[in-house]
């Protein structure tokens, strides 16, 4: 079984909202109650007993959610929650194998297991988003890098490592209005925006050829010109409009520790990210975080491009999530 696209994924039934009435009437969620958490709830309410009226009842089990992701701010902290939420239901009342063995700290699923576990984590999404694109959950069920364009996603199939700075700028932003504001630019200004945007799909694809190139031979020369990718295309989000002055204060924050940043998800606020060298000092990196955080940002160090939902042993585990899970 291949890997689904957008597309193929719409061709399943999406929740009703007779369903979700009735879930939000059984779990007690009033109006006005925390919207996040309220669709976290209906989420796991409908995953978990759509999955058990199709693939044989889920066994009594205790679920706890532990996230370093912060809600709200464009990371796909909903994506993360749901294919997660999907991988164990699904392992529990058995429709996909438990694949951890014994003394191995991770494992990972088939393909065509990985393929399930995306499907309904796809539906979990459209509890919490109603219309979602489904890339945020096939990164999240796939890891690596995919390719979104014209509704249809591609995996990239080599895609390095990348060490990077992730900041949230803790502004909110609306994608929703922000997209509708692109697209007012667009109507107004079409000799003009048009070729931008045809210049920002050409860094992507540029940008896809330099980490396909990294991938075979990890050498430090392709830096500069991701760098310089970045540089441009944060100026090219500038001009269409998703930009914000706390994007732009982390630019420059991060551009006097000689660092590159742009912003990431739907900009207007929110987060972005910065890339680091494999030989970037430690010193600049925790200077860089000092000043960001003094601006009141948040501010942690990850990579991107790692394996997508994984089986983990107690063993491998952060002692936070073992004190959790107690």
């Amino acid at each position: 079984m291949g890997r689904r696209t957008n597309g193929d994924l719409e061709e399943s039934k999406p929740p009703s909202l007779e369903q979700l009435d009735k879930l939000r009437e059984f779990a007690g969620i009033a109006h006005g109650a925390p919207a996040a958490e309220s669709l976290a709830t209906l989420a796991f309410l409908y995953l978990y007993l759509a999955i058990s009226a199709k693939y044989g009842e889920v066994p009594s089990m205790d679920i706890v959610v532990w996230s370093e992701l912060p809600t709200g701010a464009g990371l796909g902290s909903s994506a993360a929650y749901s294919v997660c939420l999907a991988a164990a239901l699904l392992t529990a009342c058995g429709a996909i194998g438990c694949p951890l063995e014994e003394g191995k700290p991770t494992a990972r699923w088939t393909e065509k297991e990985l393929d399930l576990i995306n499907c309904w984590a796809f539906q979990g999404e459209r509890v919490i988003h109603g219309n979602p694109s489904g890339v945020d959950n096939a990164v999240g069920t796939w890891g690596g890098a995919l390719q979104y364009q014209s509704g249809k996603i591609t995996p990239l199939k080599r895609v390095p490592t990348l060490r990077i700075l992730l900041t949230n700028t803790k502004v909110p932003r609306s994608t929703k209005i922000l997209v509708a504001g692109v697209k007012d630019k667009l109507l107004k200004f079409p000799a003009i925006m048009n070729p931008v945007l045809d210049s920002i799909d050409a860094i992507s694809h540029e940008c896809e050829c330099v980490l396909e190139t990294m991938a075979v031979n990890p050498s430090l020369e392709h830096y500069p010109v991701l760098e310089e990718l970045f540089d441009i295309n944060q100026h090219h989000l500038n001009v269409i409009g998703v930009g914000h002055s706390s994007l732009d204060q982390l630019c420059q924050v991060t551009a006097s520790h000689g660092l590159h940043s742009k912003l990431t998800g739907a900009g207007g606020g929110g987060c972005g990210i910065t890339l680091l060298r494999p030989d970037t000092p430690s010193p600049v990196v925790e200077a860089a975080k000092r000043d960001l955080i003094t601006c009141g940002f948040e501010c942690w160090e990850t990579s991107i491009g790692a394996p997508g939902v994984c089986l983990h042993s107690p063993p491998s585990m952060k002692a936070e999530i073992l004190q959790a899970l107690r």
